[in-house]
Parts: C-alpha cells; sequence; structure tokens
C-alpha cells in the first residue's frame, strides 16, 4: 500500500471517528486507536499517540460549538480537569510500563463499556437544588428550543471528581479521551443533563489528552506521517458531529456506533490476548 493511499483510508476512517465521537461524547479515539491497530497493523503505542493528538483536534472542533450554543457547562469542566489531568499524566506514564497486549485487552473492555453508554437509556431529569453547586458556580441552564431554557443543578460532587481520576488515567493509557467515563461521571453520578454531560465532555477530553499528550511525544510514540491524515479527517468530523447532535435525534447513529464498536471490542480483545497487537 502506498502512503497516498494509506493516508486516504486514515483520513476516511478519522472523519468517521471524529463524529461518531463528537456526536455521543466518548471521543474519536474509540475507534481511531483499533482502526490504526487492527486495519493497518500500526504498532499499538504509535496508533495511541496519534489517537491523543485526534482527541485535542475533536474537542476543539466541537466544543467551540457547543460553548457557542450554551450547552457546555465551563466551570464543572474546568473543576474536574483538575482530576483528569493528574489522571492523564499517570496513566500515560504507566502506558510506557505495560505490555501491547495487556492494554489491548484493556481497550477492548472499555469499548464494550462504551457500547453499553451508547445504548443504555438516556436520563434528562433536573435535580433538586443542591448548595455546594450553587456556591462551586457549577449550576446553570441549557436551551431545550423554542427560546427556552432548563435549569439543573448538581450532586455528588467529590464522587464524580474521583471518577474523574480514573476516567483520566484510562486516557493517558489507552489514548481515548475516556469520555465514555467522564459522561457516567457527570450524568449518572453528577446528574448533570445528558447533553451538558456530552458536550462538557467533548471540552474536557482534548485537556485531558494534552496533558498526557506530551509525555508520548517525549517517547517518540507521535509520528507526524501519522498524525496529519488523522488530523485531516477527525476535525471536520467533529465539526459535522456537533452540528448533527445540535439539530438531529441521533437514535440510529448511536445504533451504528454501537455495533461497529462491539466488533472492535472483541477485535481488539483477541488479538491482545494471543499477543498479536
Amino acid at each position: 500500500m502506498t502512503y497516498l493511499l494509506f493516508s486516504c483510508l486514515v483520513v476516511a476512517g478519522a472523519f468517521l471517528g471524529g463524529m461518531l465521537g463528537s456526536l455521543t461524547g466518548l471521543g474519536g479515539g474509540v475507534v481511531i486507536v483499533p482502526m490504526l491497530a487492527l486495519l493497518f497493523h500500526v504498532n499499538l503505542r504509535y496508533a495511541i499517540g496519534a489517537s491523543l493528538i485526534s482527541v485535542i483536534a475533536t474537542s476543539s472542533g466541537a466544543a467551540a460549538a457547543y460553548v457557542r450554543d450554551g450547552f457546555s457547562n465551563m466551570r464543572i469542566g474546568m473543576f474536574l480537569e483538575i482530576a483528569t489531568t493528574v489522571g492523564a499524566i499517570f496513566g500515560a506514564w504507566l502506558a510506557t510500563r505495560v505490555p501491547t497486549s495487556g492494554i489491548a485487552v484493556v481497550f477492548g473492555v472499555i469499548l464494550l463499556y462504551s457500547v453499553y453508554l451508547s445504548l443504555r437509556k438516556r436520563r434528562d431529569s433536573v435535580v433538586a437544588h443542591n448548595p455546594w453547586s450553587d456556591r462551586l458556580g457549577m449550576s446553570g441552564s441549557y436551551p431545550i428550543g423554542q427560546g427556552e431554557d432548563r435549569k439543573y443543578s448538581v450532586t455528588h460532587i467529590p464522587a464524580g471528581f474521583t471518577a474523574m481520576f480514573g476516567a483520566g488515567t484510562l486516557s493517558g493509557l489507552l489514548g481515548i479521551g475516556s469520555g465514555a467515563v467522564k459522561v457516567l461521571a457527570m450524568d449518572s453520578i453528577m446528574r448533570v443533563p445528558f447533553k451538558v454531560s456530552t458536550t462538557t465532555s467533548n471540552f474536557m477530553i482534548g485537556v485531558t489528552a494534552a496533558a498526557s499528550a506530551g509525555i508520548y511525544l517525549r517517547k517518540g510514540y507521535i509520528i507526524p506521517a501519522l498524525a496529519a491524515p488523522v488530523l485531516l479527517g477527525i476535525l471536520p468530523g467533529s465539526l459535522v458531529g456537533a452540528k448533527l447532535l445540535l439539530k438531529a435525534q441521533s437514535k440510529s447513529l448511536r445504533v451504528v456506533f454501537a455495533f461497529v464498536i462491539l466488533a472492535l471490542a472483541v477485535e481488539m480483545i483477541y488479538n491482545g490476548w494471543m499477543g498479536r497487537v
């Protein structure tokens, strides 16, 4: 395969990954890493390095639109990033000391969890007033259409903060932005409305990825010739995904996403278990 053909295929795959990652708040890395490792036989650590760069681009592309339209909660994102940044640095350090086969199995398990998170029934209930939410400036509102906003408050802030350390560790270890854990922590633990948790996750994953990308860069796992086509595809993909999320129901796309990720998860676990990655 020539480099031109390889680059074109990676751009196409990255576009799809960016769109799906933006739609679900899981980050494009859940598609990019297994695509590079399984389809193009790229060393897993180099695939993770390229994915971290792509996650930063995905976050930059989608977050601007979400902040402009009033969905992302910047105060929640900045507060929780304290935990995810520390976790990301620890995860990146851990990744340089764990065999790639072990990383592949862990990655596959996280992908399976991403499938569950994509298909489970969403809940947009508004939490009762919480004084700590107001003191930390985390209470807010988001548009629900026809010029109306819905107010919300968050709860279980310490538990959500703790979960974010785990999310950051997975991000540094696997290069996926760990949007799945971020969305779970905000949606299920802190009771943040789903659209707010998804859009805030898109904002956060870029900061988390940047914290661990420096370690991968220093170790030589980020190759510009691989990261460039990933960036060229994933940035427009994330912008398209952001527009689709704001304007349309994405239920059918979530189903397609879930089946693709399920296939990648099984393949990733199998290849990691057999030592082929």
